[in-house]
């Protein structure tokens, strides 16, 4: 790639069949929610929380009087999700969002630190029906783009086969060598697992810095490939806005969809308890405290409506990535019309 900007006109030439094939992506996903009565929404990015997870990070900013005094600290937002259930607990059923969002400390090939998110929900569906949703998606936009396979980095997926999906205990099982059931409450045990693997994890690490650190180094790059594969049932530690599953309350109602080694949707069986969400993110926002010396505000809103949402399965889907691999593009700026210029490299 040349050192010109992006905005150069030949650059801009090389990266144009590509945003093309944005545009006809987009175009035929917006067809498919239209065509399964979803109702598209447009969730305002400015939120008191931008979510609690610990290792999120967003942009802050401020609201200010009209007289330029300070009124109120505001986040763009990390995931429409917050404003979405919202939406559900007003009554909406099935609603989709193309949202823009925003994510702090995240750059390079396949991250952006504003990037388009697929956000959508079904109430009163299992999650089954909204793996089947990301399935169809798939096959919808690698048609719009005529392409036969999926691709990233010499790697293919056929989303037209049908799925794997393997459980997070399978998957620790085939390509780590851990059994993870056996050290869920154990972080010790979990890091002397690791470390057996030949997986270097700092001694201090959390019990979730080990499963990051496991997942990455060995499981990740393994799923979806030649098929889409759907990794589900994360421990419940790892469930962020999910709710426990019923059969074994261990483990949480959460996937995510992988191709090419690429992590590409991710969703859940959505928590309706606000109780048991204040505590998961009080819990998470001590950890953020402890870890970068930062935390978020919760959203007391959010809170508040939670008893009054539907039983409901919501999905994220990482728009840009998808055109990546269905357009064969290798970095998410070469999909973007205007690049970040942090990520705007040769």
């Amino acid at each position: 790639m040349s050192d010109a900007p992006w905005w150069d006109a030949q650059r801009h030439a090389d990266r144009r069949p590509f945003l093309l094939a944005r545009n006809k992506v987009r175009s035929a996903l917006r067809r498919w929610f239209e065509d399964e009565n979803f109702m598209e929404v447009e969730c305002g990015a400015l939120q008191i929380s931008p979510g609690n997870e610990t290792h999120l990070h967003a942009f802050s900013s401020h609201f200010l009087n009209e007289d330029g005094t300070p009124n109120a600290s505001l986040y763009l937002h990390t995931s429409p999700e917050f404003s979405c259930k919202k939406l559900l607990a007003a009554g909406e059923t099935q609603i989709v969002d193309f949202a823009r969002v925003y994510r702090n400390r995240e750059s390079g090939i396949l991250h952006s630190p504003e990037f388009t998110m697929i956000e959508w929900y079904r109430a009163h569906h299992t999650l089954t029906s909204v793996m089947e949703d990301c399935a169809q998606l798939t096959r919808t936009a690698l048609a719009a783009t005529g392409q036969t396979s999926l691709s990233w980095q010499a790697e293919t997926c056929q989303p037209h086969l049908t799925p794997e999906y393997l459980t997070l205990t399978d998957a620790f099982a085939r390509y780590a060598c851990i059994d993870l059931e056996a050290v869920l409450n154990d972080r010790d045990a979990f890091h002397a697992a690791a470390a057996a693997q030949g997986i270097n994890v700092h001694q201090s690490a959390s019990w979730s810095d080990i499963f990051s650190a496991v997942l990455v180094a060995r499981i990740e790059h393994n799923l979806g490939m030649g098929r889409l594969t759907f990794l589900y049932n994360y421990p419940l530690c790892e469930a962020a806005l999910a709710r426990p599953c019923p059969h074994d309350p261990r483990f949480a109602e959460r996937f995510e969809m992988y191709a090419c080694g690429v992590e590409l949707a991710n969703g859940f069986g959505e928590l309706t308890d606000p109780i048991e969400q204040r505590a998961r993110f009080s819990e998470d926002m001590r950890l953020k405290s402890k870890i970068y010396n930062e935390n978020y505000p919760l959203d007391e809103d959010f809170l508040a409506a939670l008893p009054h949402m539907p039983d409901a399965s919501g999905v994220a889907l990482g728009f840009d990535r998808l055109v990546m691999l269905c357009s064969g593009a290798r970095r998410i700026e070469d999909v973007l019309w205007t690049p970040f210029p942090a990520i705007s490299q040769p």
